[in-house]
């Protein structure tokens, strides 16, 4: 979906994935609950809005951990200006967050999808080193040659 040219990915489709007897908003709001999760929102929105309440997240992140700390998604995007997840209300509805957010969520609630998501971050990283040096050597062969060339014009 996307929410002012930017790109959201359904927390809710994540959930109802995730093979379960629980409900997704019961997951997602068990998920936002946690300190980690606070911690990752909070400098998440630090990093990328400039209009995010600090105070207010201070206070959720004191709360956070406490066995009486209750917060839904609505409150954390009311209460903080937060713009890294948003709620839609009626049919099409759920919880969507920037892809970022998105991945961390989906590596909360699933192991499998953590593990994949590391193999292709290796996967990817190994491949931009191969292009790195195929690029590199042929940057060498073009001096090379500018070298054999330069000596032979002597």
């Amino acid at each position: 979906m996307s929410y002012n040219d930017k790109d959201y990915i359904s927390l809710t489709d994540m959930a109802n994935g995730k093979q379960s007897e629980s409900r997704a908003a019961d997951i997602i709001k068990n998920w936002i609950r946690t300190r980690y999760t606070i911690e990752f929102l909070g400098t998440w929105e630090m990093i990328h809005n400039p209009y995010f309440k600090v105070v207010e997240f201070d206070h959720f992140r004191m709360q956070a951990g406490l066995p009486s700390f209750v917060m839904s998604v609505s409150e954390w995007i009311e209460k903080t200006n937060a713009i890294g997840i948003i709620v839609k209300k009626g049919r099409y509805g759920g919880t969507y967050a920037f892809k970022d957010i998105a991945f961390e969520f989906g590596t909360a609630i699933s192991v499998t999808f953590k593990l994949y998501l590391i193999d292709e971050f290796q996967r990817l990283k190994e491949e931009e080193q191969k292009q790195l040096g195929w690029t590199a050597k042929r940057e060498l062969s073009k001096i090379n040659y500018r070298i054999h060339t330069d000596a032979i014009k002597r």
